[in-house]
C-alpha cells in the first residue's frame, strides 16, 4: 500500500489526516466537555446529550434565517449570536429537566439512563413536529467559507480552525470555571463528599442544577459548531452519543484532563485508519482497541479519588 506513495505524497497524507483528526478532535471535545461535567461530576447518565446539541444546532439555523431575512447587514457576525443564544436555550431547558426530571433520580444511575432515553424520544419528535423530519442545513457568513492552501496538496479550511479555536476557547473557560471559581469549588467539594458540603453551608441541590444547566448549554455550543461540518436532523444527535460516552469513559469519567486526552487519542486513530481502511473499520478497530485498554485500566486513562 505504502509503496504506491512517494515520501513527500505519505508526508502530505499524513499531514492532511492529521489535521482532519484535529478537526474531529475538537468536535469530539466539544461534544464531550459537556457530557463529562453530567456523567462525570454528577453520576448522571444522560442519554439525551445529543438532543441539546441538536438544540443547539436548530437555533443556529433559526438564527440564520432571522439575520438573513431581517438583519442581512449583521449576518457576518449572526454565528457568535447563535452561539450564545443555543448556550442560553440549552442551558435553560437542562436547568428545567435537572429540576423537574433528575433530582428525584440521584444515586439511581439506572433510572437516569431510562429516563433521559424517554427525554431523547420525546425531544427527537418535538424536533420532527417544528422543523419536520427532512434535515436542514445552515448559510455559514462568507468569512468562514474557503481555505487556506498551505502547500499545493494540503489545504485548510477555514471553519476547521475556527472549530479548533473555539474548543480551545470552551476548554479554557470550562477549566477556569470548574478548577479557578467559586462554583467549580463548590461543585468539587459536592463531588468529594455531598453531606459534607452540606453541612458546611453549600446549597447543594442548586449546584446539582447550574452544573447540568452547563453541561447541557456546552453541549448546545458543540450543536451550534456542528452545522459547519454536518446537516442537523431530529435523529442526528443519537450519531454521536455512542462516540461521546466512549471518549468520557476512557478518559475517566470525572476527568475534564482525560476527555482532552481521549479525545485527542480516538480522533488521531480514527482519522488515520479511515485513510487506508473504510470510516466503519477505523471505528470498529478503534473501539476494540479502547475496550481493551479499559479491560486493563477500567477507571480510564485519568482518575481522581472521590468520596460518596
Amino acid at each position: 500500500m505504502f509503496a504506491d506513495y512517494t515520501w513527500t505524497e505519505l508526508g502530505s497524507i499524513f499531514a492532511m489526516q492529521g489535521f482532519a483528526g484535529l478537526i474531529l478532535f475538537s468536535v469530539f471535545v466539544l461534544m464531550a466537555l459537556g457530557l463529562a461535567i453530567i456523567f462525570g461530576q454528577m453520576g448522571v447518565i444522560n442519554m439525551a446529550h445529543g438532543e441539546f446539541m441538536i438544540l443547539g444546532a436548530y437555533v443556529t439555523y433559526l438564527c440564520s434565517n432571522f439575520f438573513q431575512a431581517f438583519l442581512p447587514g449583521l449576518f457576518s457576525i449572526y454565528f457568535f449570536i447563535a452561539m450564545a443564544l443555543a448556550f442560553v436555550a440549552a442551558g435553560a431547558l437542562g436547568a428545567f429537566v435537572e429540576w423537574a426530571l433528575i433530582r428525584h433520580l440521584y444515586k439511581r444511575p439506572l433510572d437516569t439512563l431510562l429516563a433521559t432515553w424517554g427525554l431523547s424520544l420525546i425531544m427527537q419528535q418535538a424536533y420532527r413536529s417544528i422543523f419536520g423530519a427532512r434535515e436542514v442545513g445552515v448559510t455559514l457568513p462568507d468569512w468562514l467559507l474557503g481555505s487556506i492552501a498551505l502547500t499545493d496538496i494540503i489545504e485548510i479550511p477555514i471553519n476547521g480552525l475556527f472549530v479548533m479555536a473555539l474548543t480551545l476557547v470552551i476548554a479554557v473557560g470550562v477549566y477556569f470555571l470548574m478548577f479557578k471559581s467559586r462554583m467549580g469549588m463548590q461543585t468539587r467539594a459536592v463531588v468529594q463528599n455531598r453531606v459534607m458540603a452540606g453541612a458546611v453551608g453549600i446549597n447543594t441541590e442548586w449546584v446539582d442544577r447550574k452544573t447540568y444547566a452547563l453541561g447541557c448549554g456546552i453541549a448546545g455550543i458543540a450543536g451550534s459548531a456542528f452545522t459547519m461540518i454536518g446537516s442537523t436532523g431530529p435523529t442526528a444527535g443519537q450519531l454521536y452519543i455512542v462516540d461521546t460516552f466512549l471518549i468520557v469513559v476512557f478518559g475517566g469519567a470525572a476527568s475534564l484532563l482525560g476527555t482532552i486526552a481521549s479525545s485527542f487519542a480516538i480522533s488521531q486513530a480514527q482519522s488515520t485508519m479511515e485513510f487506508f481502511l473504510s470510516g466503519s473499520m477505523a471505528k470498529v478497530l478503534t473501539l476494540l482497541t479502547v475496550v481493551g485498554i479499559l479491560m486493563l485500566r477500567p477507571e480510564g486513562l485519568f482518575s481522581h479519588k472521590i468520596r460518596r
